[in-house]
């Protein structure tokens, strides 16, 4: 079974009301603003989204809102963390039954397992749904995989079809490109800072968190490389560190939405209240925005 995708996908983060609440209104105009370019398709439930904040009920509302949103044409992705199978299960149902094109799967969190307990999580999962399931590996927040468990469940299992590789190791683009070997993997890039390494490594795309807020830049950094300008691509490259660079000073992903409020989204409170440092931190990304969103609408137009 094969469900190779290929592009930009949105990563999308999840506005909320001053009570918390999931912001549906909102996001429907998020949503849209990251699909105007012309991207492939979104990702909701993810990290960007940050999922272990919202609750079984929110989750499934965020997936069904977002695959109502979408035009034809266009792919959703929908990420299915949780903590136990029986929650990553349920919520695939959901993702499958709202019309999501395929399922992202990180591996549980907070407790340690080992490698041996996430590759029988994952087999779990992915026999119980029978669908096309990307494995997700994000171990700033979750267990990580190692190289060999994942070309493994690659290999061995019909349903684990992809990756989206969030953990920033750069040997991983080699080996999983070269593991491929001619098979229908769809391998997506999850670190903007390797978007163009990745795509010289015969990648298929990304899921972008960054193309929440501007996802023209990280488009164009895909097209000029697809059209064979590796310079223009490179120069494309070094404004996306820039921003990922001060992205970086604030908890992920509060640089995402702070951005999105700088662009007119009402997103609702941070999930913890500002420190001084955090306010001046915050001060400062805003003031800086404005001047790179207009460097980056320069190239892109150029």
């Amino acid at each position: 079974m094969s469900a190779r995708l290929f592009g930009l996908f949105a990563a999308v983060v999840t506005p909320v009301h001053d009570n918390g609440r999931v912001d549906l209104e909102t996001l429907d105009r998020i949503v849209d603003h990251a699909l105007a370019p012309g991207i492939a398709g979104i990702c909701v439930g993810g990290a960007t989204g940050e999922y272990p904040h919202f609750d079984a009920e929110e989750r499934v509302a965020i997936i069904r809102r977002a695959a109502s949103r979408l035009p034809a044409g266009r792919s959703l992705l929908a990420g299915i963390g949780g903590a136990t199978i029986g929650r990553s299960i349920a919520l695939g149902e959901a993702a499958l039954a709202a019309g999501a094109r395929a399922l992202l799967v990180p591996m549980p969190m907070f407790f340690r397992y080992e490698q041996h307990d996430l590759e029988a999580f994952a087999i779990e999962v992915s026999r119980t749904l029978r669908v096309p399931l990307f494995l997700y590996d994000l171990p700033d927040f979750t267990n990580p995989l190692t190289q060999a468990t994942v070309i493994g469940l690659l290999q061995n299992e019909e349903f684990i079809t992809g990756i989206k590789d969030s953990s920033g190791v750069r040997d991983n683009l080699g080996a999983f490109a070269t593991a491929r070997d001619g098979r229908r993997w769809t391998l997506l890039v999850g670190n903007d800072r390797l978007l163009l390494e990745g795509l010289k490594a015969g990648w298929d795309g990304t899921v972008s968190g960054i193309a929440c807020f501007c996802p023209s830049l990280v488009l164009a950094i895909q097209r000029t490389w697809t059209r064979g300008d590796a310079a223009g691509a490179a120069h494309l490259q070094t404004l996306l560190d820039e921003v990922i660079e001060q992205l970086d000073i604030l908890p992920a992903p509060w640089g995402i939405r702070v951005a999105l409020e700088v662009l007119g989204f009402n997103m609702g409170s941070l999930p913890l209240p500002l420190s001084p440092v955090r306010r001046e931190q915050i001060a400062r990304y805003k003031q800086w925005l404005p001047g790179w969103l207009d460097r980056v609408q320069a190239s892109v137009r150029g």
